[in-house]
């Protein structure tokens, strides 16, 4: 999720490729997935040009994606880090809660986290995250560390362009159905 500030919005580089990634998706008829805007107030507004320049967030929002795979209802919100772990605080109560409660309902919900220091894309199930997010909450390890993430659910990046996940969202149901 990228936020505002200043400098404009963060994150938004991966939200482009995962943006281009669904557009393929959707040409190619593998699945239909769109980006939830992030509900935004302005509160200045450079007139000139027409541009926000200072804004707040209306309500916290859910996850940065939702939609359907050949039947199977998603959602998903991405992260990135810079660092070799990814912070619990870039993580909130009511994200998790969200995709709890999607996943309660039948849905696969996951991150998508960019580690940008190895360059490299995974795939985070909610049931992976949550007793991590949990003791992190308790007052346990505040990150999750780069070498929890399994290779199984690597995401490949294709034509340096798209970050295929549908690859690793078939490695994590399989790996749920027991194939």
């Amino acid at each position: 999720m990228g936020y505002w500030n200043s400098r404009g919005l963060r994150g938004d580089d991966l939200e482009e490729q995962i943006n281009r990634t669904n557009e393929l998706y959707r040409e190619k008829g593998l699945a239909l997935v769109q980006k939830i805007p992030t509900p935004i107030k302005p509160v200045r507004i450079d007139s000139q040009n027409r541009n926000i320049t200072l804004a707040y967030f209306e309500q916290k929002s859910t996850v940065d994606y939702i939609g359907v795979v050949q039947g199977v209802a998603i959602c998903f919100d991405a992260k990135e880090t810079t660092k070799n772990f990814l912070p619990m605080g870039n993580i909130h109560a009511h994200q998790v809660a969200f995709m709890e409660e999607f996943k309660a309902q039948g849905g696969i919900a996951f991150f998508i986290v960019h580690f940008k220091k190895y360059d490299t894309y995974h795939f985070l199930p909610i049931e992976v995250l949550k007793p991590l997010y949990d003791e992190a909450q308790k007052g346990g390890r505040k990150s999750i560390p780069y070498e929890v993430f399994e290779r199984v659910y690597a995401i490949p990046m294709e034509r340096g362009i798209y970050l295929h996940y549908l690859k690793a969202l078939e490695n994590y149901m399989k790996a749920m159905s027991g194939q």
